[in-house]
């Protein structure tokens, strides 16, 4: 005989100041297939208004959409139990997932199972209408784009866009933070595929730092760096990783270099058996290799300019740092015609010592040898530089600035240097406080190596790692075949032609949840629930850049705005969707709820469910979003 206990019970939570009444029933548990079931009833928020009363809010469970019941319904023949073959049929049907079996809905059958009812000891065979709608909001088993490595690998370097930092070593502004290798192993860990370090001589002139030259910040030295990097390197990827060096050393401080990195990456490091490529290896060839990229030695001692040994004391310049410092709060995306000092150095070609000195002393060849991809610069001018023909492959480092106005003027220039060569994208020197550029005009240009400031975390940061979380975020994102492809007559693509709407996106937003278990009752208003809206971005050429947002909900956790949206693209394979949830507050700055950028071409259709992440990138640990993507 089975003994059944039923109780209702009422508990407070006083950290978040709410109550939850609970239906609970406990079955004999010697009994075989008993179990112990847990029904929540109302949960209520209380919130103090003047120091003397309280406000009570009902929380309200989410429950299925409209479409999600419809849906579940319809392939159910209209009964409570949706069964393997029927779901199989939902995901070929409407999520258009073609490479779907019997297998993978039976196992998805069991994740939920696991998940939801591991306390009842049998096997599950079905989805309810409530098991549905969990599974419809895990991202892991649901997620809006594919986590697997996709794309064709062995096409050559240049046909990649590449996951690059900038000033890979620094921990905070670019002008007296801290150089450590943790910022170089955190840009590791999440996808970073190119890897910037500064090189300059100790103050003993008998070992090498790595630091951003002429300014107040702390040196690492390089043997850390690089331990740093072989030991993290393939940890999230096992594609190449680039370090693009900026030298500022003498010729036996750069054999010294090249002693460090056959002793610490071995096999690792790749290096061509001729002095230079005629075309670049594919990632695929690549896999679990480190490659150098840097000027030959031979190109510093062309150099014209004389520079000190050494940067400069601090004392020298402590007034222009305050300056700087000033003028860069909160200009994240203001162009001025400034650039780093490092950076256009590695443009021009300059080292730290002088003509004599280099004149005197013989290049380290073994040092060259190891230089993979050679950068050059423009000795004669960029539309020289970009049209000239050779047989060798290189790369070209250029100002966020300087990539503007060559788009100007031109545009069809840099799409085709691109397609043979590398382009490196840098910030302008004034961004002190590591804040980021707007990446896409490089992108539509073919520029491969858009490099950006791991640490400046905004909206040009979140459109970078919403560009990288393609194909299976392993760094590498193949262009699109238009910024390769070349007609009869030379011509290549032209980012300034408008062209005619390709296909249209159409954006569902159903609902969101998670903030109530991730935010105290307060964070939002000391005196309600929060009132969210969503605001959607597309972010791509021109033409095809819009923005949207739904209606504002009040007082609640658990929004469900069921509203869609439409946006015409004319260059989907270049596009981003970039999600924002704010909280409307009416007497001061609207409050942030979470962020994510999508990649459009990389979006799964159908119902998803859309993690989102903080302010720094980080995924929030319970905070998604229902929505429903269609292409038209």
């Amino acid at each position: 005989m089975i003994e059944i206990f039923n109780l209702n019970i009422t508990v407070y939570d006083l950290f978040n100041n709410k109550s939850h009444s609970f239906h609970l029933t406990i079955l004999d548990l010697d009994q075989p297939n008993t179990f112990l079931s847990l029904e929540m009833g109302s949960s209520y928020n209380y919130y103090r208004m003047f120091g003397c009363f309280n406000r009570k809010f009902k929380i309200r469970e989410r429950e299925p959409p409209p479409d999600v019941r419809n849906a579940f319904f319809r392939y159910t023949g209209k009964a409570n139990q949706m069964n393997a073959d029927q779901l199989f049929r939902y995901l070929v049907e409407v999520q258009g997932e073609e490479e779907c079996t019997i297998k993978d809905a039976e196992q998805i059958i069991q994740n939920v199972a696991s998940r939801r009812h591991h306390l009842i000891r049998r096997l599950n065979h079905s989805l309810e209408l409530d098991d549905f709608f969990f599974y419809l909001f895990q991202d892991d088993l649901n997620g809006a784009i594919k986590s697997q490595v996709h794309h064709d690998m062995t096409a050559p370097l240049q046909h990649y866009f590449i996951y690059t930092g900038h000033n890979s070593y620094l921990t905070g502004n670019q002008l007296s933070s801290d150089c450590s290798e943790i910022p170089i192993v955190k840009a590791l860990e999440r996808g970073v595929r190119g890897i910037e370090l500064d090189l300059w001589p100790n103050s003993g002139k008998d070992n090498i730092h790595v630091l951003h030259g002429r300014t107040l910040t702390t040196p690492v030295p390089l043997l850390k760096c690089l331990k740093a990097i072989r030991d993290h390197a393939f940890v999230k990827s096992p594609y190449p990783v680039i370090i693009t060096l900026e030298d500022h050393l003498t010729p036996d401080l750069q054999a010294k270099v090249a002693e460090m990195v056959i002793q610490i990456f071995g096999e690792m490091l790749y290096y061509p058996q001729s002095e230079c490529l005629d075309e670049f290896p594919s990632p695929e060839e690549l896999k679990n290799r480190i490659i150098l990229s840097t000027k030959p030695p031979k190109e510093y001692l062309e150099s014209k300019n004389q520079r000190d040994t050494s940067p400069v004391g601090k004392d020298s310049f402590r007034e222009d740092l305050l300056k700087k410092e000033k003028s860069e709060i909160g200009a994240e995306d203001h162009d001025t015609d400034e650039r780093s000092d490092s950076d256009q150095e590695d443009e021009d070609g300059d080292t730290s010592t002088s003509n004599d000195q280099q004149s005197s002393q013989p290049e380290a060849p073994k040092y060259k040898s190891l230089i993979a991809v050679h950068a050059g610069k423009a000795k004669h001018g960029l539309k020289r530089a970009l049209r000239e023909e050779s047989n060798k492959v290189s790369r070209l480092s250029l100002s966020e600035q300087e990539v503007v106005r060559a788009a100007e003027y031109y545009g069809t220039d840099l799409v085709r240097f691109t397609q043979k060569n590398i382009l490196r994208v840098y910030p302008k020197g004034t961004r002190v406080t590591s804040s980021n550029f707007k990446p896409m005009t490089g992108w539509m240009h073919g520029a491969q190596m858009v490099a950006f400031n791991m640490q400046g975390y905004g909206k040009s940061l979140w459109m970078m790692h919403g560009m990288f979380r393609s194909n299976g975020s392993c760094g590498y994102v193949k262009k699109p075949q238009f910024l390769m492809d070349k007609g009869p007559n030379n011509e290549v693509f032209d980012p300034k032609v408008k062209l005619s709407v390709k296909k249209t996106l159409q954006v569902r937003v159903y609902m969101g949840d998670g903030w109530r278990l991730d935010f105290s009752h307060t964070h939002f208003d000391a005196y309600s629930p929060p009132d969210f809206y969503t605001k959607l971005y597309l972010v791509g050429v021109p033409a095809d850049s819009r923005k949207k947002k739904t209606r504002i909900l009040e007082d609640d956790w658990c929004p469900v705005w069921d509203e869609e949206f439409n946006f015409p693209l004319t260059v989907p394979e270049l596009a981003l969707l970039r999600i924002e949830v704010r909280e409307y507050d009416m007497s001061e700055k609207d409050d942030f709820g979470g962020q994510t950028c999508l990649p459009v071409s990389e979006l799964r259709t159908g119902i998803r469910s859309v993690p989102l992440y903080d302010k720094k990138g980080h995924k929030m640990k319970s905070v998604r979003l229902l929505m429903r993507f269609q292409f038209l």
